[in-house]
């Protein structure tokens, strides 16, 4: 049997990457460019059995896939912009509270309502640092759709082995342009469903509790077993504490459940790294306009290499590290003033080979706005 093979959008092949996760839950409020995963999913998900609900608003919107997670369902949300910003308390919520969802953020021109159909990189720190407070978050992205279909179930499944919310980073070129996906196969890539507690029911359950693995059974909201949820500091039933010793232990363990595992959250695509004086670094959209630069340079005789980080955070140092070991040159790749340029240059070894080629204009970053910088780099132009 051929598998189904489908020619569209960004927005649409992060749809078809969550409904293959399990996706049955969604809350959204529409704006621009995030609206069409809304739209697909008010049509797509009904027919699953799955519930979608147009909020008032995105806090509302978060606020409601918080609830349906609780609840038992894999829940996602998506938004853009000033959307996200409004998400930022709640998202706070839960990381706290350790509730397992999925965020898409497709970032346009800002800051403010700024340039809503134009491109953009701007909010990669906004998904580390958004919400207040110490705390740790995954941020996953992608430069195209095969790859965007694979890292939004990846992004389910992070979610659900360390109870947290996942962001997805996405940008405008990449939720609107066209090209192939092919769905895989039921079962060709691994799901991560829900790890349900086995203490019976008029047992003392304790939802904070981790196994020795550090993964946290959960209990429906409103079944069995009945619990406390907060956003305050929390001891192991979920009941608020104002205890040094508890809360030391829960940042920490907050914290150290993602920054201790970022070798399993690393996600990163190596081109022609192996001989390459010159590394380009890059995400998303960007990505393609180097890996385009690349090839064509090498095609010349240039030794160029691309290292695309599908993996922002927690910021997959080593793999940067290692990459820009033998580099002469770094060339970080980013429509933004620099948000992951500052990341890779407290990672190697001599920050001062590290460049940024970038555009903040709203214009797609080209392969020829790359080529010119590099040339500057190189001392070969002006």
């Amino acid at each position: 049997m051929s598998k189904k093979t489908l020619f569209l959008q960004g927005n649409e092949a992060c749809v078809e990457g969550a409904l293959y996760a399990g996706l049955d839950f969604f809350a959204g409020y529409p704006i621009t460019p995030s609206t069409e995963i809304a739209e697909m999913l008010s049509m797509r998900l009904p027919k699953k059995g799955g519930k979608f609900i147009q909020m008032e608003d995105e806090i509302a919107s978060m606020c409601a896939i918080i609830g349906a997670s609780l609840t038992g369902h894999k829940s996602m949300t998506a938004t853009s912009g000033p959307g996200f910003s409004l998400k930022q308390e709640a998202i706070g919520y839960a990381v706290m509270a350790e509730v397992p969802c999925v965020v898409v953020d497709v970032q346009r021109g800002g800051p403010s309502t700024g340039m809503p159909t134009k491109v953009s990189q701007g909010d990669v720190m906004q998904t580390r640092w958004g919400t207040h407070g110490d705390h740790a978050i995954i941020t996953l992205t992608a430069s195209n759709h095969q790859d965007l279909f694979a890292i939004t179930v990846e992004a389910f499944n992070l979610s659900e082995t360390y109870r947290t919310p996942v962001i997805l980073l996405l940008d405008e070129v990449i939720a609107h342009m066209r090209e192939k996906l092919v769905i895989p196969e039921k079962g060709e890539i691994p799901l991560v469903e829900r790890l349900w507690t086995s203490v019976k029911e008029g047992t003392d359950y304790h939802p904070y509790l981790p196994r020795e693995d550090g993964r946290l059974p959960m209990s429906d909201f409103g079944g069995v077993h009945r619990y406390n949820v907060t956003g305050l500091v929390h001891d192991m039933w979920g009941f608020p504490s104002e205890d040094p010793r508890i809360a030391y232990g829960l940042m920490r363990h907050l914290v150290d459940k993602i920054e201790g595992h970022v070798k399993e959250m690393t996600h990163v695509k190596e081109y022609y790294l192996d001989d390459a004086d010159v590394v380009l670094i890059s995400y998303g959209s960007s990505a393609r306009s180097a890996l385009h630069l690349v090839e064509n340079r090498r095609a010349r005789g240039e030794r160029l290499g691309l290292l695309e980080l599908q993996t922002l955070w927690p910021f997959p140092a080593e793999a940067v590290r290692k990459s820009c070991e033998r580099a002469e040159y770094v060339i970080v790749v980013e429509m933004n003033m620099g948000q992951v340029t500052e990341e890779v240059r407290k990672v190697v070894h001599d920050h001062e080979t590290v460049f940024l080629a970038n555009r903040i204009d709203g214009t797609f970053i080209s392969p020829t706005d790359i080529r010119n910088i590099l040339r500057v780099v190189q001392g070969k132009g002006v």
